[in-house]
């Protein structure tokens, strides 16, 4: 097994503004945990909390992070666009549904390739129409629609093309 450490911040700073992200002054507390988002509707979020300021003498604050479930490492294309192709794998299940977010002119498509890297029949990327925005549970649906079943158990590549979006995982569903 390889492992690959990417020395991209985990959480970006954000909007510079008084008593937030200096002096690296703040001790995350241990575990992660599954809460329900602030906005009505949206997924659940992962949460991590820190205790910060006690450095100042007067009293510490404990300050709430979130990230989206699943959300640690993406492959991420810009608006120019990209494209990841996996080596051949087998899999079980009727339905591939992605973890991804787009820009609103973004989007993700997918074509499922034989081992050999030919597209398949039904599955090729012109009958992938533009999937688009936020989701951590998209099924893919083809023109033909979504269910994949008939290709579980041989050898499959997935070709991703991405525009100016990220993709966090991808799974088979029954």
């Amino acid at each position: 097994m390889k492992f690959k450490r990417w020395n991209d911040a985990f959480m970006r700073p954000g909007i510079e503004r008084q008593g937030t992200w200096h002096y690296g002054h703040q001790y995350i507390a241990w575990h992660i945990v599954e809460t329900k988002s602030a906005l009505a509707g949206a997924p659940n979020e992962l949460s991590l909390y820190a205790g910060e300021n006690y450095w100042t003498g007067t009293s510490s604050e404990l300050r709430r992070y979130t990230l989206r479930l699943d959300g640690f490492v993406s492959v991420s294309a810009p608006m120019t666009g990209g494209e990841l192709v996996t080596k051949p794998f087998k899999f079980t299940g009727s339905k591939l549904t992605l973890n991804f977010a787009t820009s609103a002119a973004g989007d993700v498509r997918v074509e499922i390739q034989d081992a050999s890297g030919k597209p398949l029949p039904g599955f090729k990327l012109d009958d992938c129409p533009p999937i688009f925005g936020d989701a951590i549970e998209r099924t893919v649906i083809w023109k033909n629609g979504s269910d994949v079943s008939a290709l579980a158990g041989k050898p499959v590549r997935l070709r991703f093309v991405l525009k100016d979006a990220d993709l966090f995982s991808m799974k088979f569903n029954p």
